[in-house]
């Protein structure tokens, strides 16, 4: 398997990341936490895996964000009853969440297993500006492909391993970080009209 890495390389790692990107299931996570293990063992650049990481993220979420959630993905949605149901269902709500944290929703949903293969799709079905769009996207995927494929270069396979299960919980810590940096000037404003 380790063979099969290092002879073709980083464009194995561009497809799986853009492909799961794109919206279809694939271990892309898991593919960079591989190639950051095989660089850390002198097979690959670093900067090369990230980079790759990152730019096949960014390609695969704006090939979603057009080709399904602004191009056509709703028909391709309705031709199948049982899908229908679901996104009808789970559909609303994420675009509530796009509706009220805009771009945030786009970075954070990088960091959590579901969304990222999902989240340039709703982002599109929601409505949001491209331009918008792209400056999260691209911060998410630059964020995550550093953080994961810097995790699997120092800490090796075992802490990836970890940190890639721990996901959603960092991902709901960082939400709840961002609400009480967002909520800190308001609650400090009642705390001194309180005090006065």
């Amino acid at each position: 398997m380790t063979s099969l890495f290092t002879s073709h390389g980083l464009p194995l790692l561009f497809a799986a990341v853009a492909i799961e990107s794109f919206g279809i299931p694939l271990p892309g996570e898991t593919a960079l936490i591989a190639f950051g293990v095989l660089a850390s063992q002198g097979h690959y650049s670093i900067v090369a895996v990230i980079a790759i990481a990152a730019a096949a993220a960014i390609v695969g979420d704006n090939l979603g964000f057009w080709l399904i959630g602004r191009h056509g993905g709703r028909a391709l949605i309705a031709k199948s009853p049982l899908l229908e149901r679901r996104v009808q269902r789970a559909l609303p709500r994420a675009e509530a969440l796009i509706e009220r944290y805009g771009g945030r929703t786009v970075f954070l949903g990088r960091f959590i297993a579901l969304l990222r293969e999902t989240i340039a799709w709703i982002a599109g079905f929601a409505g949001m500006s491209w331009p918008r769009f792209l400056f999260w996207n691209a911060s998410g995927g630059v964020v995550w492909a550093s953080a994961v494929g810097l995790g699997a270069y120092f800490g090796g396979k075992a802490i990836a391993d970890t940190a890639s299960r721990l996901g959603l919980y960092l991902g709901v810590a960082a939400v709840i970080v961002i609400f009480l940096i967002k909520a800190a000037p308001r609650l400090v404003g009642r705390l001194r009209g309180l005090a006065s």
